[in-house]
C-alpha cells in the first residue's frame, strides 16, 4: 500500500551568526513549505550516472564483484528519517539507504542493503562482511584509528519545544532553568552536562536534566509542561515535528560539540574504498543528486558542500 503524507514543516533551524555554538552557523538552510514522505516499499531511490573515471579508482575486487554490500543498524530498528522499515513491513527505506544506491549508483555498483544491529555493523566491517556502513555513524578520533570516512551530512543534535513556546537555543544561557529531557550516556547528554557547567561557571542556575524510558513519555511530558525541551539527534526531530505538528526545533548543536558534527560513510581502515566514496558524494553533490535525496526526507540542514576524507572529528574523551 502506498502511503505519503504531505506536511507543512514547522521546523525552525536556528543558525544566528550570534550563536554560542560557532558550528550552528553551517546548518543554515532555506527548508520548503512541504515535504513528502513516501513510505511504500516499490518508491524510486535517487541515482546518478556512473562516472567511469571513479568506478576505475575502485579495488578491482569491488569493481569485478558489481555490488556495494552496506550495513545499515538503523533500518531495522525504525528511526525515520535515517531507516525505517517500508509499509510492506520488510523493506529497507529511509535516507541512509538512499545515500547507498546513489553513491552505487555513481560507482557503477548495485547497492546491497544488509540491517543488522549497530554492535554487528562494526563486527560486519571488521570482519569484510559489509565494504560500508552507512548507519547516522559520526565520525570520531577513536573511531578514525580503525576506520576510514567520507563525510555526507553534518551532525546535528535538535532541541524540540511545544509548539509556540516561543524559546530559542543558542547556548548555555538559553538553557539555565529549564527542564531538558535527553537520554542517559548519549552526546546529547554529555553536551547538557558541559553547558551546565558553562552556566555554573557564570552564576547562572543549570538546567534540570529529566530522564525518560521511552519517546512516548518524553513527548507527553513535553505537551503538559513537565518539561521544556528535548535534546535528541536532529533528524529525528525534523521527522517527528513534520509528522506530528505539536513540536518545533527551536535551535541545534553541533553533535561533536564543541567541534563541528559530521556523519561519514565508513569502511576499514586503508582497504582503498574511501577516496572512491567521497569522489563519488562529490560527484552526486555536484550534480544536484545529493541535494535531492535530502530534500527528500527534509534534511536539507545537514547538507555539506563537500565530502572530506577523514576531517577532525568528536575528540577522544
Amino acid at each position: 500500500m502506498r502511503k505519503r503524507w504531505s506536511l507543512v514543516l514547522g521546523v525552525v533551524l536556528l543558525a544566528a551568526a550570534a550563536c554560542a555554538d560557532p558550528q550552528a552557523e553551517s546548518a543554515k538552510s532555506s527548508d520548503p513549505s512541504v515535504v513528502s514522505f513516501d513510505t511504500s516499499a516499490n518508491q524510486q531511490h535517487i541515482t546518478s550516472a556512473k562516472v567511469d573515471s571513479i568506478a576505475a579508482e575502485l579495488p578491482a575486487s569491488v569493481r569485478e564483484s558489481g555490488k556495494l554490500v552496506v550495513g545499515n543498524g538503523s533500518a531495522g530498528g525504525g528511526l525515520p528519517p535515517l531507516g525505517f522499515t517500508a509499509d510492506d513491513n520488510k523493506t529497507p527505506i529511509g535516507v541512509e539507504i538512499d545515500v547507498a544506491h546513489l553513491v552505487a549508483s555513481v560507482l557503477g555498483l548495485q547497492a546491497q542493503i544488509d540491517t543488522t544491529s549497530w554492535e554487528n555493523l562494526f563486527l560486519g566491517l571488521d570482519s569484510g562482511k559489509y565494504q560500508v556502513g552507512i548507519s547516522n555513524i559520526g565520525v570520531s578520533e577513536l573511531r578514525k584509528e580503525k576506520y576510514d570516512f567520507a563525510t555526507y551530512r553534518l551532525g546535528l543534535h535538535a532541541f524540540e519545544a511545544k509548539v509556540g513556546s516561543g524559546l530559542k537555543i543558542t547556548g548555555p544561557a538559553d538553557i539555565s532553568g529549564k527542564n531538558v529531557a535527553v537520554g542517559s550516556g548519549t552526546l546529547q547528554e554529555a553536551i547538557l552536562v558541559d553547558w551546565n557547567k558553562q552556566n555554573v561557571a557564570a552564576g547562572r542556575k543549570p538546567a534540570n536534566l529529566k530522564y525518560y524510558q521511552q519517546a512516548a513519555d518524553t513527548y507527553l511530558a513535553l505537551q503538559s509542561g513537565r518539561i521544556d525541551l528535548y535534546l535528541g539527534p536532529n533528524p529525528n526531530a525534523s521527522y517527528h515535528v513534520a509528522t506530528q505538528h505539536k513540536t518545533e526545533i527551536v535551535g541545534t548543536v553541533s553533535s561533536s560539540y564543541p567541534v563541528q558534527g559530521l556523519v561519514g560513510i565508513t569502511t576499514k581502515k586503508d582497504n582503498g574504498l574511501v577516496k572512491p566514496l567521497a569522489d563519488a558524494l562529490n560527484a552526486a553533490i555536484a550534480d544536484g543528486s545529493y541535494a535531492k535525496v535530502l530534500a527528500k526526507w527534509g534534511l536539507q540542514a545537514e547538507a555539506v558542500p563537500k565530502s572530506l576524507i577523514n576531517p577532525p572529528g568528536l575528540p577522544k574523551k
